[in-house]
């Protein structure tokens, strides 16, 4: 009996004791480091505020930041409790490639969001079309990117589509140029027309007064000319601004008395040859 009891006491000095004295070790090593780990990363967040970088693009940083640094963190705390961190390092890496081949098209997206952040051809808020897609930009997220249309549908495009399409950013300048254009036919009086056009845009509600409105003359058919009716307007107001146009050249035309002659184009095509 007393023999077992010093073997007992041989073995809690040999072997239960150091790695009690590990365990508890790696314990407060694992608490100090989260803690070092959180200050750099409140410190990192607020270094990318003060240079205000985009709130997802923070939050990108700071994942890939906290999570390699807590990785190394493990593999610290496993080496220092006598575990062969080389296998486990190399099992790790095997994992990875394993996970990135299985979700390259999610990696891809991933990747496609950070440049994105980066790049910032675009911001919530801005009225894109890329990707087949028109509408307000609600979110850029980490695999894909909400826009709502204007007919009130969310639609969720992939970022890697995104990117790796033409992007139209309708929001990106101050104002935007506004067209409409008017067939005329021949016999009317063009250039007293333009004028009134032009005074009677200017007055639109929204329309710019610099750059201002303008009437050109955008091509030459066997009817007549067409018009070009341009004014600019704050991105928001391009929509209201455009009808606003349709609605004042109409308006402008029954009150000069224009009348459309009942001349089809088959006819006139006939008449010139």
């Amino acid at each position: 009996m007393e023999a077992l009891i010093t073997q007992l006491k041989t073995l809690a000095l040999t072997d239960a004791l150091p790695f009690l004295l590990k365990a508890m070790g790696a314990l407060v090593l694992w608490f100090i480091g989260r803690a070092v780990i959180n200050g750099f990363r409140r410190v990192l967040n607020l270094t990318l505020q003060k240079r205000q970088f985009d709130a997802t693009l923070i939050r990108y940083v700071e994942s890939l930041f906290s999570g390699s640094l807590t990785i190394l963190l493990l593999l610290g705390i496993l080496g220092m409790m006598g575990f062969e961190t080389t296998s486990f390092a190399a099992l790790l890496a095997a994992a990875g490639i394993a996970i990135g081949t299985a979700w390259s098209g999610l990696l891809s997206n991933f990747a496609a969001g950070v440049f994105l952040l980066v790049l910032r051809p675009f911001r919530v808020g801005d009225e894109i079309n890329a990707a087949g897609v028109s509408g307000i930009v609600q979110e850029i997220g980490l695999f894909a990117t909400t826009i709502d249309t204007g007919d009130n549908l969310r639609i969720s495009v992939g970022n890697n589509r995104l990117f790796s399409d033409n992007i139209t950013n309708f929001s990106h300048h101050p104002h935007r140029k506004v067209v409409v254009k008017l067939p005329v036919t021949h016999g009317q009086d063009v250039h007293g027309l333009m004028e009134t056009l032009k005074a009677r845009v200017a007055e639109i509600p929204g329309v710019l007064e610099k750059p201002a409105p303008s009437v050109d003359v955008a091509e030459f058919t066997v009817l007549g000319p067409v018009l070009a009716i341009g004014a600019y307007a704050a991105p928001t107001q391009a929509g209201p601004v455009s009808g606003a146009i349709a609605l004042a050249t109409e308006e402008t035309l029954i009150a000069s008395g224009y009348v459309v002659p009942p001349l089809t184009l088959e006819k006139a095509l006939a008449k010139a040859g």
